[in-house]
């Protein structure tokens, strides 16, 4: 019986690609001059069978455009003048913090853990990952470091995607990380596997209904539903009258809804009665502005319905977040068009030869 009963079992009719074919397909559309064009195929790999993302060629092509614009491919990229952007920006922090610029100085004085002065170390430093550890060793071994420098450590972004470290904390705290943790999720990001992980999971490890990979690639930059929440605003300014900036930030971060509300929902307020929602209805529906739900919403519904009645046509529902984009490694402007547009480029390019590698066929 047991044996007629295995007789009986089938294989899938199609069977799937075995992981060391996928990752030969992706080390062909990394640059021929990238080192360890292996390693960097097999760490992309591994994050999208970790976050169970489907590896083609759109999605393989969308990390690599990133990973292009943002370093270069490479896992922790050197910053010039990073020494004097560190300085200023610890100056910068210590100012909004109250905390005096000669006591922070004085600190930086003392020796650190290999022997040099932890203002030597930042003057050396080449690489935000050097900055970033100069940090670390200094909130954990100087006497009241936690308090004066925990906000301090001015490296707010790492890795070959550059993606963010606190968005790299939240996402291991809530849904894990495939590796070994040396350290700190924070020395993780400034790794090949960490920095692709992280960054694969900031890109594409939520669900958008986006027409094009543009938006997307705004998100990046922007924050996650940023388009879609941009989009939202034009609505709501067409509906309102009321002119509002296309940043895709829906509220006003630590407002309470009846004391401070931020331009957007203050334009939302005042259609509210023609949507029949009130205030607390209207706020509890932005504060989703950051989730999939939000575009589900009775609010978003509302909204684009009597937008397009008044403009009469359909009206998008993803556009380009209109920022400007600052930063102290930032020295020309730049906005997040310029960066999805930018990266978009490549993206189509990287998709055009992957169609003629036939990357996703079987």
């Amino acid at each position: 019986m047991l044996a007629g009963c295995a007789s009986e079992e089938r294989l899938p009719d199609t069977l799937p690609a075995r992981p060391a074919d996928v990752q030969a397909k992706i080390g062909k559309l990394l640059p021929e001059t990238l080192r360890d064009k292996h390693a960097w195929a097999v760490d992309i790999y591994a994050a999208f069978a970790a976050l169970e993302i489907a590896p083609t060629a759109a999605n393989t092509c969308a990390v690599l455009a990133i990973s292009e614009q943002e370093s270069g491919f490479r896992a922790d990229p050197a910053v010039p003048q990073l020494a004097k952007i560190s300085w200023d920006e610890i100056d910068n922090r210590a100012k909004r913090m109250g905390i005096p610029a000669f006591a922070v100085r004085i600190a930086l004085k003392i020796s650190s853990p290999n022997g040099k002065s932890y203002g030597e170390r930042i003057d050396a430093a080449k690489t935000e990952r050097d900055l970033s550890e100069i940090f670390e060793d200094l909130i954990s071994e100087v006497p009241l470091g936690q308090r004066l420098f925990a906000g301090l450590n001015p490296v707010r972004t790492g890795g070959a995607m550059q993606v963010g470290i606190a968005f790299a904390e939240r996402h291991a705290k809530a849904r894990g990380y495939p590796y070994p943790v040396s350290g700190s999720i924070r020395r993780e990001v400034f790794t090949r596997r960490g920095g692709l992980y992280f960054g694969i999971a900031h890109l594409l490890d939520y669900p958008a209904d986006y027409d094009r990979a543009l938006y997307r690639f705004a998100d990046f930059n922007a924050g996650r539903y940023a388009s879609r929440n941009a989009a939202f605003q034009n609505a709501v300014s067409l509906a309102s009258g009321i002119p509002l900036e296309l940043d895709g930030d829906l509220i006003l971060h630590g407002a309470i809804s009846d004391s401070a509300p931020g331009s957007t929902e203050r334009a939302v307020r005042a259609i509210g009665k023609t949507l029949a929602l009130g205030q607390d209805d209207i706020r509890d529906a932005l504060e989703l502005g950051e989730r999939q739900a939000f575009g589900k919403s009775t609010l978003y519904e509302r909204v684009f319905a009597l937008a397009e009645r008044m403009e009469r046509k359909p009206l998008p529902r993803a556009v380009l977040p209109q920022i400007d984009l600052h930063g102290p490694k930032i020295k020309r402007k730049l906005t997040t068009e310029w960066f999805a547009n930018r990266v978009d480029g490549r993206h189509q390019r990287c998709l055009e030869r992957a169609a003629a590698l036939g990357f996703d066929r079987p």
